[in-house]
């Protein structure tokens, strides 16, 4: 979903985890074939993977996702029964699902197509105007958290632990620096990360309404054009809950976005120190797991916690 010049265009991905799922273009192919044979023979090659999804542009206009892992399927299914509902609300674009491909032998997972949207990966090269860009990010936040629930709750398969209370997680979070302090060459003050991890646990939980959440408003899931924020992609982990955590991902984007978009959204400060910790909390797990099998990831984790030093 973002333009064909990013990601990596081998015909098989590097595994990530212990129980992923092998992909190739042949596997693609043939649950095409079997499923949407009107698009078997469309142009097929590879546009990057995430964590948790490899992806296949298919032909000029759609875009193959499938789950890395067996456990992937709720999340692209939940795409495709919130997205249609959501989208008319929103002011950027968000993906479009137009097939819910079927689990099969060769592929024991549900797996989709969206429609494919035209951008470019968000970076000083894209973006023109960094604080116009938060404010943009900031609007698109506000309107997807002020979009009805439609009923939903997070017991109908919405709930994620960033939607929660940052005290739920310290149990995994405190061993993540002890990982992170282990991990050789990483040079970061760790003992600082923890003590700000710390302060924001012992602030009061939030108290407000639970309201919609992308879940993962990391720049590689926004994509920009003509300068400023055209779409956000990927999500997998929407979900219902308090939105401290989803105000975290700002710390990937340079200060004069974080300053517009804390500004734009009004955001008070035991607020915008829970999300602080949460972008702590996800780095400090991310890169001792992901050091060596993503590099580019861990790295992304390490810049956040350099700004949030700095």
């Amino acid at each position: 979903m973002a333009s064909v010049a990013s990601g990596d265009h081998t015909s098989r991905v590097t595994s990530l985890h212990e129980n992923e799922i092998t992909v190739d273009e042949a596997l693609v192919r043939s649950l095409l074939r079997a499923q949407c044979p009107q698009w078997a023979e469309l142009p097929l090659r590879t546009t990057g993977a995430g964590t948790d999804n490899t992806m296949y542009r298919l032909g000029d206009d759609l875009l193959v996702r499938l789950p890395r892992k067996p456990d992937g399927g709720p999340s692209l299914r939940k795409e495709q029964q919130w997205l249609p509902r959501l989208a008319p609300l929103l002011p950027r674009r968000v993906p479009e699902p137009v097939h819910a491909g079927t689990p099969t032998d060769a592929y024991p997972v549900p797996w989709a197509v969206h429609r494919w949207i035209e951008g470019e990966d968000v970076g000083p090269d894209t973006v023109r105007d960094w604080a116009a860009f938060g404010t943009d990010l900031a609007e698109f936040v506000r309107e997807l958290h002020r979009a009805d629930l439609m009923g939903a709750t997070r017991e109908d398969g919405l709930s994620w632990y960033r939607g929660g209370t940052l005290a739920a997680c310290d149990e995994w979070v405190g061993p993540g620096f002890d990982a992170c302090r282990a991990v050789e060459g990483l040079d970061l003050d760790i003992d600082t990360l923890e003590r700000l991890w710390r302060e924001a646990l012992a602030l009061p939980d939030p108290a407000g309404p639970h309201v919609w959440l992308h879940g993962d408003l990391r720049p590689a899931n926004l994509l920009a054009r003509d300068g400023r924020l055209h779409a956000v992609i990927d999500f997998g982990a929407l979900s219902i809950g308090f939105p401290d955590a989803e105000h975290a991902p700002v710390w990937d984007l340079p200060p004069e976005a974080r300053h517009a978009y804390r500004d734009a959204l009004s955001l008070d400060t035991p607020t915008w120190l829970r999300a602080r910790a949460w972008a702590i909390a996800v780095a400090v797990a991310g890169i001792p797991y992901y050091w060596d099998t993503f590099p580019a990831f861990a790295a992304e984790c390490r810049g956040r916690l350099e700004a949030i030093l700095s």
